[in-house]
């Protein structure tokens, strides 16, 4: 039995030769036919040297990953699905090859030694080998990668990035299949909100005539305005801060600095000042009883000047300059 080692290495070699004679035009419509069945094709060691020898007069674009739940590759599993979807979409769409762009995958259960000769750490690694040889030849067959940390990791965006490197050549376009479930949902959705709104419309209408709920409204958003949240969002304040002896501060000195919970007892403070002021003017006049009246004039006139004065001392807070004061805040 000593010579069946010899006979299955002479049997290889020759299988190797006779694989090396194939010609560029004859390696392309076999991958091509293997890709209209089924693509991206599954490549092993020995086909991923087929498909990326020279002469080639085809571009091949051929994903390196790591599938198996032994290597935690969440990358591999998220992109492996657009990579799929990319290949059947250009296949499909590309049926006689006048791309000339074939679409492989080599996971590393099926090929080791590539991936130990190309020295790779990490996965998934997509290549491009561009053609060097045909109307379509580029100066350097060196393979071009892609770069997964600088875009979105999606078909079409692959896609674009593919295009790019194959001018003068058809682009099919990537289509996705119908999310039936998505259709479905957004029209129980949008239905049932024409049907609520439908029936709900004789209680809305009142409320959008209304002149007190456009009022509260427009109040509001003056008050959120004037007291700064707008310059919280884009700043991002800090919500309070400390004192420097243990304690907190609320209020920021200066003008142009703020916390956020400063924003928000000045729009209180805005709020009862204006709650105040519509009430002398608009309620206490409406009182029947000229007593009770008085007693409303005097307690809301009070609470004004107060909470007025307490207004003032935190201008003086921001600015130490600042000349006005009221009783009891000095």
């Amino acid at each position: 039995m000593r010579w069946l080692p010899a006979f299955l290495s002479v049997s290889l070699l020759a299988s190797g030769s006779l694989a090396a004679k194939k010609t560029s035009e004859e390696r392309f419509k076999s991958f091509h036919t293997k890709s209209l069945s089924s693509t991206p094709i599954k490549l092993g060691d020995s086909s991923y040297r087929e498909l990326t020898s020279t002469p080639r007069d085809y571009t091949a674009a051929i994903v390196l990953t790591a599938m198996d739940a032994r290597f935690g590759c969440q990358l591999c599993r998220e992109f492996q699905p657009e990579w799929d979807l990319l290949s059947r979409s250009w296949t499909k769409g590309d049926k006689a090859g006048e791309s000339r762009l074939i679409f492989g995958t080599l996971d590393f259960v099926d090929g080791r030694d590539i991936f130990m000769s190309l020295g790779l750490q990490t996965a998934p690694i997509l290549l491009l080998f561009p053609p060097n040889a045909g109307p379509h030849a580029v100066a350097s067959a060196d393979p071009i990668r892609y770069d997964f940390t600088n875009g979105p990791q999606t078909a079409e965006y692959v896609h674009g990035w593919i295009s790019r490197h194959l001018p003068d050549r058809p682009h099919p376009p990537v289509r996705r299949p119908i999310n039936w479930i998505r259709w479905i949902s957004t029209f129980v959705l949008v239905s049932g909100s024409f049907t609520a709104l439908y029936v709900g419309w004789p209680y809305i209408i009142p409320i959008l005539q209304s002149r007190n709920v456009w009022s509260a409204l427009t109040l509001i958003g003056i008050l959120l305005f004037t007291s700064g949240h707008m310059y919280n969002h884009i700043r991002k304040v800090p919500y309070v801060a400390s004192d420097g002896k243990g304690g907190v501060s609320y209020f920021a000195a200066g003008f142009q600095n703020q916390y956020g919970l400063e924003t928000q007892i000045i729009a209180a403070i805005y709020g009862f000042l204006s709650l105040a002021g519509i009430s002398l003017a608009i309620k206490v006049p409406r009182v029947a009883d000229a007593n009770t009246q008085n007693v409303l004039v005097l307690v809301w006139g009070a609470l004004l000047f107060v909470v007025y004065s307490f207004l003032l001392s935190v201008f003086r807070v921001k600015n130490a300059g600042y000349p006005f004061t009221l009783p009891p805040f000095m």
